[in-house]
């Protein structure tokens, strides 16, 4: 409740002001690259959901370079492994919504998502009360990603 009650809701793109802040524990930055970063989610379906974006606000998959791309396949893939050995999920989603009639809640800047899944991680709260349990403060998570980086 703290993300949703005090996060500002500005009209600005988060991902870029994550990115250009250089303030990575307070905006959840748990990796820098030369093309791209990976952020947690702070408003995540399950632990460890993980963004993945180019470091350029560019909207659409089409308007990334070839250095972008596969970097955001390679950042993929490791941080895929990683939460692998962290978590060890039992299945990943592993997904992109482009488009507000997708399902984008980030219209503007391209981005993929990486959500650790596990056999029964979805419970009775989303249905009867529309509320998602996470086990694990985006804090500490994020404290867990360093120490493995």
């Amino acid at each position: 409740m703290m993300y949703i009650q005090e996060s500002p809701k500005g009209d600005g793109c988060f991902l870029c002001g994550s990115f250009q802040d250089n303030q990575d524990e307070k905006n959840l930055v748990v990796y820098r690259g030369n093309e791209c970063f990976c952020i947690l989610n702070k408003y995540p379906y399950n632990s460890g959901h993980l963004m993945i974006a180019p470091n350029r606000h560019k909207p659409d998959i089409s308007e990334l370079t070839d250095h972008e791309m596969l970097e955001i396949m390679k950042l993929t893939r490791d941080m895929k492994e990683l939460l692998t050995t962290m978590m060890k999920p039992e299945g990943f989603n592993l997904g992109v919504n482009l488009g507000k009639s997708a399902g984008a809640g980030l219209v503007g800047h391209f981005h993929l998502h990486i959500v650790p899944r596990w056999n029964g991680d979805t419970n009775f709260m989303p249905i009867v009360s529309d509320v998602k349990v996470i086990p694990q403060s985006l804090e500490d998570l994020y404290k867990e990603f360093k120490k493995h980086l």
